[in-house]
């Protein structure tokens, strides 16, 4: 009988189904021996190796994007194949393109090796594609902790800066603390499902975990590690209170890798968080609702409440972007009762990417030797000196802010959609003032950008430090920025991908 179990679970490995990981962690590979084989003048095109490759990728998802394994478990049923997940691979990888546009603009500026840097980027990518179609918690607590693992290096990064390398510590130590909670969540959860009796079907297993809490609602070991897994996941999109590591961490580390962690460790968070809610933990509804709503209302009150004052612009996107989880888990909540809330989370997930990636190319463009030095009076006049990045810093903060008729309205307006059919009134008018809240700080970074042409206490105008927009530069900035107000007028396209139509 184990025998034929192993075989059946041979038979199940397709790795034609994980054909976009497997070229991505090749590619990896491929660019440390190039390091290797190639002469140190041609090392600055193997960066460009990672990004026709992350491109080739996008290109093979979204051709195949009704791939003929959607629907089925692979891997012993470690990996389950579905639209969201399918998802979840051009929104990694698109988001990975974007990290790699901004870092060949900060990494120059340095002496510190870039292929490295691009390499880890690819498999943290992989792990992140896995992560959000693991149907296990091996598979899950595997990739999480590759993808962990790989912020650990990108965020000191930069190790001669001190805020870097305090960044990395803090970064390490609440993420050690996180894993450690969640895997005692897993192994709480273990014990109560039990050992199975089939291949891949252990107490590990999300169908199995499913069926345990369908049968016994009321355990108090299944309902205790559920609440510790949802709480490391709460740590990974800086939900309170385990936010306490977002405005340091996102301040000292570079800024293609605070793009990285704002957007794509986000977004990691709330793909696992919604497979978790909807499908693992269904049976605990009951529970979920008024937990995730709590959370939900302090997320938002802290992260606005926080940033009022907030100065400096990276520690202002890392509090921006605690709100932001406030609101996504609005969505979240809203899901277990309206069946397209799901895509109008990962729809504000998009123009969460394209906005804040348009912010933090124009922040790297006018980052000068210390990329941790971001204060908001440095943007003081940008708009007369550099009109275009001026416009798309007024664009992806407007976005950001909600303000219509911008793509980030559109997403706020269709996760409160979600939350007043599911009836969630009182969080809703939480948000509705936490978005009222929010233009308030949003709106002093682009009055000081557009409005104001003095600096404090008499000084002189800056003189803009940075990398003036190339020809790419200036084509992906535009993109962005055209993406954001386009999708403003016209959702049509992006909301029928995914499924709300």
């Amino acid at each position: 009988m184990p025998l034929e179990l192993l075989k059946a679970a041979a038979e199940s490995n397709q790795w034609a189904a994980l054909l976009p990981e497997v070229i991505l962690a090749c590619s990896a590979l491929g660019l440390l021996a190039l390091e290797i084989l190639l002469p140190r003048s041609l090392y600055r095109f193997i960066p460009v190796v990672a990004v026709l490759a992350l491109a080739a990728v996008l290109v093979t998802v979204l051709v195949d994007f009704n791939s003929l394994w959607l629907g089925e478990a692979t891997f012993a049923g470690l990996v389950r194949h579905t639209v969201p997940g399918q998802v979840a691979r051009v929104f990694f990888v698109l988001t990975a393109l974007l990290v790699c546009f901004i870092a060949g603009l900060v990494l120059p500026r340095t002496k510190l090796p870039r292929v490295e840097f691009h390499a880890i980027v690819l498999i943290v990518t992989v792990a992140m594609m896995l992560l959000a179609q693991s149907d296990h918690f091996a598979l899950f607590f595997v990739a999480l902790e590759t993808v962990t693992i790989g912020f650990y290096i990108l965020v000191s990064y930069f190790r001669n800066n001190p805020l870097t390398l305090e960044a990395g510590l803090k970064y390490l130590v609440m993420g050690a603390l996180s894993s450690a909670i969640m895997l005692f969540g897993i192994v709480l959860l273990y014990g109560a499902v039990g050992s199975g009796a089939g291949v891949g079907q252990s107490g590990f297993s999300f169908d199995a975990i499913t069926v345990f809490l369908a049968a016994n609602p009321d355990n108090l070991l299944g309902l205790v590690g559920a609440v510790l897994v949802l709480s490391g996941v709460a740590f990974k999109i800086g939900a309170f209170p385990f936010q306490i590591w977002i405005p340091d961490v996102y301040q000292g580390a570079p800024t293609p890798v605070t793009a990285f962690l704002a957007v794509g460790s986000k977004a990691a968070g709330f793909a696992v968080l919604l497979t978790l809610v909807r499908n693992v933990f269904a049976p605990l509804e009951s529970v979920l609702v008024p937990l995730l709503s709590t959370l939900a209302a302090a997320t938002l009150i802290f992260g606005n409440v926080a940033a009022l004052k907030q100065r400096n612009a990276k520690r202002l996107m890392g509090l921006s972007g605690v709100s932001h989880a406030g609101f996504l888990l609005l969505g979240v909540v809203a899901s277990l009762s309206v069946s397209w809330a799901p895509g109008a989370v990962w729809f504000y997930l998009f123009t969460y990417l394209f906005a804040s990636m348009a912010v933090f190319g124009v922040m790297a463009h006018l980052a000068g030797e210390d990329d941790t030095a971001q204060e908001l009076d440095g943007y003081i006049g940008l708009a007369k000196d550099k009109p275009f990045l001026g416009a798309v810093l007024a664009i992806g903060v407007g976005s950001l802010a909600g303000i219509p008729p911008l793509a980030g309205f559109m997403g706020k307006l269709l996760v409160f959609m979600a939350a007043f059919q599911a009836g969630l009134h009182g969080l809703l008018a939480i948000a509705i003032v936490c978005v009222v809240v929010s233009i308030y700080y949003y709106f002093g970074w682009i009055k000081a950008a557009w409005f104001e042409t003095w600096r404090p206490e008499g000084e002189a105008a800056p003189a803009f430090t940075g990398t003036t927009p190339g020809f790419v530069g200036t084509v992906v900035l535009s993109a962005l920025a055209f993406t954001t107000v386009l999708l403003g007028f016209f959702q049509e396209p992006l909301t029928r991908w995914l499924m709300l139509q």
